[in-house]
C-alpha cells in the first residue's frame, strides 16, 4: 500500500462490542483521528450481563469528553468500590479488596506493624486498618456526593454497567465524532505483498481497505490468529476455570439496595460474581469443567439464586484462559477477547483494552515502517509481561486458600499449578513483608497494595524474621491507624446511600433506570 493511497491513513476496526466501540471512541474523540472505520455484523450479539471495571475507566471516559451523569444513565451504570470475597480462604470468611490506596498513599511502612499485632484480638482486617472503604461498602455508601465533579470523589471507584448498553452508547458517541460504521460479515482478509493486511473482504463482495487494523473480533481472532497466525499461550495449568453460566436477576422492588462492590462468592468448583445494576443484578457462576459437570454447576448457581431465580435460564459460556503470544503483527493489533481472556475475577478485560489503546496512541508513528516495527516489539513485550503478571495476581486468590473440602481447592494449592515467580515470592513473604522491589510497577496492572489486600485478606501468615524493631516508624504507624479509625465515622456520615446517589443522577438527566430485558 503506497503512502498516496487515500486508505493508507485509515484505521479499520473489525468487530463492535465493548472493545471495538471503545477503540473507535478513543481514536476519534481522545486522539482526534479523522479516518476511522468500524466493521461489525448485526448477527453477533453482546451478552448484556453486568460487567465490572477498574478505576482507570474514569480517566478513559473523561478523555472521551462525556459527562458522568450521561454515561451512568445510558450504560445503566452503578458505582463499584472494590470486590468483596466470601468463602475463599476457609469457606466461612469474608474480606474486601478496596480501590482506595492505604492511608498516606503507601502501605510499606505500615504493614510490618500491622503484622506484628497478629496476636491482638482487636486487630482489624488489613483493609479496614488502612482505608475507610471497607466500612463504607458494608454500610452501602456511595463513593462520592451529588455535588462532586464528574469522575472524581472522596473514594476511589469504578463502575458496573450493562455491557450491551455501554457498547451502544460508545457507538453513538463514536459515530457523532465521525467514525464510519459498516455493517457486514467479513469473509477473509486481503494480504499486501509485504504480509500486512490490505483490506477486509466482506461476504457481499465489498472491500474495506485500510492502513492499520484493530482486531476486535472476539474469541475468533480472525485477523491476529486466523490470518496472521499469532500463537496462543494457555494459562489453564494455573487458572482452572473454563466455563460460566450467566443471567440477569431483577430486584424484588424498585428501591432495593444496590451493592457498591462486586460480590465474589466461592463454591465447590469455582465462584459466583454478583453485580448490582439499577434494576437488576448480573450474576454468573465461573467454574472448572475438570472439577464440575455442567449439571452440577447449574445446581450450584440455582442454590445461590434461591427461589427468585427458579424460572430463569442461564446462558452457558465457554472460554480458554490465556493470551496471544504476539498481539501486534505488521499493521494489526489485537484488542479485547482477540488478544486474550481471563475469568472476570478482578475486572481485567476492559482494563487491558484501555492499556493497549493508550500504548497504541503513544507508539503508533504514521508512515514510518521502521519505527512501527520497533513499536510492535515494545508493545508485544509489555503486553505479554502484563498478561503474565495478571496470571500471578489472579492465582494468588486461589493458591493460599486453606480450603481442602473439594479437589478444586486442593488442586489450586498444588505447587505445580503456581507460577514459579509467585512461589518464590510466597516463600519470602512467610518471613518478611512484601517489598516494592518484588514488583516492576510498569508491568503490573495491580499495584503492590492490591497484592497486600489479597494476601492478608486471605489470612496469609508472615512472621517477621527480623522482628518488629527492624522496621522503623512504629509510633507513626499507630497514629496512622488511629487517623483511619477517626475518618471512618466521618465518612459514613458524609457519603450518601448508593441507591440515593444513582437516583440523583437519573433525575439530573430526566431518565428512569433502564427496564429489564425479560
Amino acid at each position: 500500500m503506497t503512502s498516496d493511497d487515500p486508505s493508507s491513513g485509515r484505521i479499520v476496526i473489525l468487530g463492535g462490542g465493548t472493545a471495538g466501540w471503545l477503540a473507535a471512541a478513543y481514536l476519534a474523540r481522545t486522539l482526534g483521528m479523522r479516518d476511522v472505520v468500524l466493521v461489525e455484523s448485526s448477527r453477533i450479539g453482546i451478552i448484556g450481563v453486568g460487567e465490572g471495571t477498574f478505576p482507570t475507566i474514569r480517566t478513559t471516559l473523561a478523555g472521551l469528553g462525556i459527562g458522568e451523569a450521561e454515561f451512568l444513565t445510558r450504560a445503566d451504570a452503578t458505582f463499584k468500590q472494590g470486590v468483596l470475597f466470601e468463602g475463599w480462604a476457609t469457606g466461612a470468611d469474608s474480606y474486601f479488596h478496596p480501590f482506595n490506596m492505604p492511608v498516606g498513599g503507601e502501605d510499606e511502612a505500615l504493614l510490618p506493624h500491622w503484622i506484628a499485632a497478629a496476636e491482638d484480638p482487636a486487630r482489624p482486617s488489613w483493609a479496614d486498618a488502612v482505608t475507610v472503604q471497607e466500612r463504607l461498602i458494608r454500610a452501602g455508601r456511595a463513593p462520592k456526593r451529588p455535588g462532586d465533579p464528574d469522575f472524581s470523589g472522596p473514594m476511589n471507584y469504578a463502575y458496573h454497567f450493562d455491557a450491551a448498553r455501554f457498547a451502544d452508547y460508545l457507538r453513538d458517541i463514536s459515530i457523532a465524532a465521525g467514525v464510519t460504521r459498516i455493517e457486514g460479515t467479513v469473509a477473509s482478509a486481503e494480504r499486501a505483498p509485504d504480509g500486512d493486511i490490505a483490506a477486509l473482504m466482506l461476504t457481499d463482495g465489498r472491500r474495506v481497505a485500510g492502513g492499520f487494523f484493530l482486531d476486535c473480533s472476539g474469541f475468533s481472532a480472525l485477523l491476529i490468529g486466523k490470518t496472521l497466525g499469532a500463537g496462543f499461550t494457555s494459562c489453564a495449568d494455573h487458572l482452572f476455570n473454563d466455563r460460566a453460566l450467566a443471567l440477569q436477576l431483577p430486584y424484588d422492588c424498585p428501591d432495593a439496595p444496590v451493592r457498591p462492590y462486586t460480590l465474589a462468592t466461592a463454591h465447590d468448583a469455582g465462584w459466583t460474581w454478583d453485580i448490582g445494576l439499577s434494576e437488576r443484578r448480573g450474576i454468573g457462576y465461573v467454574y472448572s469443567s475438570r472439577h464440575c459437570s455442567d449439571e452440577d454447576a447449574e445446581a450450584t448457581l440455582r442454590r445461590y439464586l434461591g427461589p427468585q431465580g427458579a424460572a430463569l435460564a442461564p446462558r452457558p459460556l465457554r472460554f480458554e484462559t490465556g493470551y496471544r503470544e504476539t498481539q501486534w503483527i505488521g499493521n494489526c493489533v489485537a484488542l479485547g477477547l482477540s488478544a486474550g481472556f481471563f475469568e472476570p475475577l478482578e475486572s481485567t478485560g476492559i482494563m487491558l483494552i484501555e492499556a493497549a489503546l493508550k500504548m497504541i496512541g503513544d507508539f503508533l508513528v504514521p508512515a514510518d515502517q521502521t519505527a512501527r516495527k520497533a513499536a510492535a516489539r515494545s508493545f508485544n513485550r509489555l503486553m505479554a509481561a502484563r498478561f503474565e503478571h495478571i496470571v500471578t495476581f489472579l492465582k494468588l486468590h486461589y493458591c493460599i486458600t486453606r480450603r481442602t473440602d473439594t479437589a478444586y481447592w486442593r488442586d489450586n494449592t498444588d505447587p505445580a499449578s503456581i507460577p514459579e515467580s509467585l512461589q518464590d515470592m510466597l516463600l519470602q513473604w512467610r518471613r518478611r513483608p512484601p517489598s516494592r522491589f518484588d514488583f516492576v510497577v510498569d508491568l503490573e496492572t495491580f499495584l503492590p497494595p492490591s497484592y497486600h489486600y489479597i494476601l492478608y485478606g486471605m489470612g496469609f501468615e508472615t512472621r517477621l524474621a527480623a522482628g518488629e524493631r527492624h522496621y522503623p516508624g512504629a509510633s507513626e504507624a499507630r497514629e496512622a491507624f488511629a487517623r483511619v479509625r477517626t475518618a471512618q465515622s466521618g465518612a459514613l456520615g458524609a457519603l450518601p446511600d448508593h441507591r440515593s446517589l444513582l437516583n440523583h443522577y437519573h433525575a439530573r438527566t430526566g431518565t428512569a433506570p433502564a427496564k429489564v430485558s425479560r
